[in-house]
């Protein structure tokens, strides 16, 4: 009897601890809200596309520079205490458009959610680690890119909501997104705060050098070309899917942006399909069977010339992706156990591919004349996760 009583009330601590921190998972996918709110930015103000392009591109730079530096943070005042200090910026940055809308205000808000959300996503899967055993990380942090897609899910969702909800929004209109999503940012403060976590202190602090010393281990170095690749592919798939259909179908931009909300649909999809599997099927078997699905995807999406030959590639490369970075994520941290915080932060780093592959897809699209270019982009990073499928531990 005090045994079962024991096992309940380690369940229900351990519930406790993890439902604070998957509340953080949801506010990280507040970055997305960046890519619907960047639109009505620009009709609102009668921006153009370069202008406009600006908010997105943001938020991977500031990956770029806050990612290792975070890194180092964490192992001066610890990981609750770094997510935490990202949730108080993301607040911020989330309450600044309720008091206007010019171009400049937008942009330090913008610029604030892409440092809150790079603090974020260096710290919170690390914080993780403390919560679960190595075996369940990768399905955690799956389960994580889950609950972060609900939130990506719902800013288009909201933003048109009060687009035509106008009197009853205080005025705001699509821009009520903002304070909604800064209210769930103050709740996830106030929970993670309360929550008791036990961390392990490193033994040293590092500096910059010796992080970025890291990617010359080998298997850390694929790990970053790696997370590298998956974003590449996610921003990627995002920014072309709707010009394959255009190009080859001859739809107008209002019916081939729905093939934007496939790929998310599959992504989320994947994620918590991902979430369970990955407790009982060895990730490299699981990579192994993402990996083909976004192989035999470019093939549909190079060839393919009817509408539901490219859904089926554009739904495969979101079921595909989705569990491609937790798994990576894991097997870095699993790699170097000791040195996690510096390893999150190169990690996240690698996120800087967001800006890498698109750039290298329009090159590749302007010389071929066409959006087989970006297919072949896109081509090459799946064909580097084949080879570091051949790498992750059993």
């Amino acid at each position: 009897m005090d045994n079962s009583q024991t096992i309940n009330t380690g369940r229900k601590a351990a519930i406790m601890q993890i439902v604070p921190v998957m509340l953080c998972f949801f506010a990280m996918g507040f970055v997305d809200l960046v890519g619907t709110a960047s639109n009505y930015v620009q009709k609102d103000l009668g921006l153009t596309d370069s202008q406009a392009n600006l908010f997105p591109s943001l938020v991977f730079f500031w990956f770029l520079i806050f990612s290792v530096p975070t890194g180092m943070l964490m192992n001066k005042i610890g990981r609750k205490k770094t997510v935490l200090i990202s949730l108080v910026v993301t607040a911020l940055s989330l309450v600044i458009p309720v008091f206007g809308e010019g171009y400049y205000t937008m942009l330090a808000a913008f610029s604030l959610l892409g440092i809150g959300n790079a603090l974020m996503q260096t710290s919170l899967n690390p914080l993780v680690s403390n919560l679960i055993s190595p075996d369940r990380l990768a399905s955690t942090l799956t389960f994580g890119q889950f609950v972060k897609a609900i939130a990506s899910f719902l800013a288009p969702i909201i933003a048109a909501w009060g687009a035509t909800q106008a009197s009853i929004t205080f005025g705001l209109g699509w821009r009520i997104l903002f304070p909604a999503y800064a209210v769930v940012s103050v709740l996830s403060i106030s929970m993670l705060s309360a929550t008791p976590i036990q961390e392990e202190r490193p033994d040293k602090a590092s500096g910059i050098l010796e992080c970025v010393r890291l990617l010359g281990r080998p298997f850390i170095l694929l790990c970053f070309l790696g997370i590298m690749c998956h974003v590449g592919i996610d921003v990627g798939t995002n920014t072309c899917a709707p010009k394959i259909i255009i190009e080859r179908i001859g739809l107008p931009l209002e019916e081939a942006s729905f093939a934007t909300g496939l790929y998310f649909i599959f992504r989320t999809a994947g994620c918590l399909l991902g979430a369970f599997l990955l407790r009982s099927v060895a990730p490299r078997k699981f990579f192994a069977v993402s990996v083909v699905m976004m192989l035999l995807a470019m093939g549909l999406l190079i060839a393919g010339d009817s509408l539901e030959l490219i859904y089926i590639g554009i739904a495969l490369i979101g079921l595909g992706n989705s569990n491609i970075f937790p798994i990576i994520f894991a097997q870095a941290l699993n790699n170097s156990p000791k040195e996690q915080n510096e390893v999150s932060g190169l990690m996240i780093m690698g996120l800087f591919g967001g800006t890498v592959f698109p750039l290298a897809m329009g090159f590749a699209s302007d010389f071929l004349g066409g959006q087989h270019g970006a297919v072949a982009v896109m081509a090459v990073g799946v064909i580097y996760l084949m080879f570091y499928t051949l790498r992750i531990k059993k």
